[in-house]
């Protein structure tokens, strides 16, 4: 008998959404932070509309809309001449947009979510050692003092960071490099009068093209207040070689609100003061990725498993959705209900991710964010993750696509749909309020055609899929305006405003199955019900 179900080492942003996801499925859970104190600086300040989403299915969108502001865009100068702005956008049918938080209220709203479910970080203790064995992880803690402890664990989430002891212990490779220009940051207010929400950026440039000096200023929740970097001045610097200053903000020289000061007189777009210096430090890029997130019963989640250039705010968005995507994998075998190769699913789906976004960031802090693509609206949708597609994964199957060349393919993200309807709701309906996040949602889309002699096959298909499931998934009918289903024994939604269809590009009467972190898993015409019942195989035992 184990002690616990799952031990996180690690209470960041990443640490705690697998916590709160595994809690959420009825999973033990222990997560541990050698750090006494939640760190009080905003490291991370990016939550990408990917990621709202995500807190909305956790059930903490709204704190975390109450705690930041919207990003708008960003404003370039050179040389003291504005020489570009641009907007940020997304399509109608996404929910949320951009947004910005310091990383300390993200986990603050976390941990708060946590503690609905009865659970604590455990803090002043390490992941010091462990061993695994076919039936679980011997975990040895370490505490403040140096005193230990042995807990054995069913699984090991790896949260911990850049310099992970989960990943060297497993005997990871961390391959990578770093760049050669040291940064400072700081978290200040200015009284400049920039726009709200708009980032601003402004560079000092040779002749030849060359940037030779820099301020970036990202804005925070708190009337003028900005996440500032730059260029690290000669007397703060490291010299070549130094372990001062590793990825991250690991070193220890702490620049001072003078020197943020003397860049802001340099290159701010008009004359400004900074104050209320509330953190400081100087960092260092590097851009590295591991050989597997996984081995065995032991996992890793994000800058633990990747780290690379803050570029686009993709970061933290990517950790949490790696913890997102493992969350509901792990709660499945914790109960005795996956399918026994599921578990590796999690490196193979999330480790493309990762590759994708190490490379795209690294290439984006050369040569700018979209240099890639001349397609505004690519671009913006890969930025906010709404892009990530498991389309290769053993857990996406199903009938080609229609014609339709917009229609989501099964591994892409699940879009929302509003403007449905039901009986006894006097307000329009969202898709994505009806779906908990927690089990897996089988759609049964009914279209114009659909009469009465449907209603059995739609509530047969229901009823063997949730068994199939093993009672984990949830069943809604969602029918086309005129379809004749009224009478079906299974929750049913209009698709009175067209939006569902516009979104899902059925190809007829359509099944959709939906994961739990918001991809679609299968996609296949109402008839081959076989199909769909043998998809959810290869998730369920």
């Amino acid at each position: 008998m184990n002690d616990v179900d799952v031990l996180i080492a690690g209470a960041g942003p990443v640490g705690l959404t697998a916590a709160v996801e595994l809690r959420r499925r009825g999973v033990g859970v222990r997560i541990v932070d050698p750090i006494t104190e939640p760190p009080q600086y905003a490291k991370a300040v990016g939550i990408q509309p990917r990621t709202l989403e995500v807190f909305e299915s956790m059930g903490v969108v709204e704190p975390v809309l109450d705690a930041g502001l919207e990003m708008r865009g960003q404003l370039i100068y050179v040389n003291g001449t504005q020489v570009s702005r641009f907007d940020l956008f997304v399509p109608d049918d996404v929910p949320y947009r951009f947004h910005l938080m310091p990383q300390y209220a993200t986990e603050q709203v976390l941990r708060d979510r946590l503690l609905d479910f009865g659970t604590s970080v455990e803090r002043g203790i390490r992941v010091s050692a462990f061993e695994q064995d076919d039936d679980s992880v011997t975990v040895t803690l370490t505490d403040l003092d140096g005193g230990s402890s042995t807990v054995r664990a069913s699984y090991l989430i790896g949260a911990d960071g850049a310099h992970s002891t989960v990943r060297k212990t497993l005997g990871l490779t961390f391959e990578g490099g770093a760049f050669p220009e040291q940064y400072m940051l700081a978290d200040v207010a200015v009284d400049w009068s920039m726009p709200r929400g708009y980032a601003v950026r402004t560079m000092h440039q040779r002749d030849d093209g060359t940037t030779d000096d820099l301020l970036v200023a990202i804005p925070l929740p708190g009337r003028g207040r900005y996440r500032m970097s730059m260029f690290v001045p000669d007397e703060l610097a490291v010299a070549p070689g130094g372990q001062d200053v590793a990825h991250g903000f690991e070193g220890t020289r702490a620049p001072e609100l003078s020197h943020i000061q003397a860049v802001v007189d340099r290159l701010a777009p008009e004359p400004a003061t900074v104050s209320d210096l509330r953190w400081s430090s100087v960092f260092r890029i590097s851009h590295r990725i591991v050989d597997s997130y996984s081995r065995g019963r032991v996992f890793v989640a994000g800058d633990a498993a990747h780290i690379h250039p803050p570029t686009g705010a993709q970061g933290m968005n990517t950790g949490i959705q790696d913890a997102h995507n493992l969350a509901w994998k792990l709660a499945l075998a914790v109960h005795g209900d996956a399918a026994p190769e599921l578990l590796q699913t999690y490196d193979l789906e999330r480790r493309p991710v990762g590759e994708e976004v190490v490379g795209r960031t690294v290439r984006d802090a050369r040569e700018g964010i979209g240099a890639d693509s001349d397609d505004i609206g690519f671009i913006m949708r890969r930025e906010a993750q709404l892009l990530i597609s498991y389309a290769d994964s053993p857990l996406a199957a199903g009938s080609a696509l229609p014609s339709a060349a917009a229609a989501p393919r099964a591994g892409e993200r699940a879009p929302d749909a509003s403007g449905l309807s039901r009986e006894s709701v006097n307000h329009p309906l969202r898709l994505f309020s009806l779906l908990d996040g927690v089990d897996h949602a089988l759609i049964l889309y009914a279209d114009a055609t659909a009469g009465p002699a449907q209603v059995p096959c739609l509530e047969a298909l229901a009823d063997d899929a949730v068994a199939t499931a093993r009672g984990r998934m949830t069943a809604h009918v969602v029918a086309a305006p005129t379809a004749q289903v009224g009478s079906v024994e299974i929750p049913l939604l209009r698709d009175t405003e067209g939006h569902f269809a516009a979104g899902y590009r059925p190809d007829g009467s359509t099944i959709f199955v939906i994961r739990p972190d918001g991809h679609i898993g299968y996609r296949g015409p109402l008839g081959d019900t076989h199909a769909a019942l043998s998809y959810l195989e290869s998730t369920f035992r």
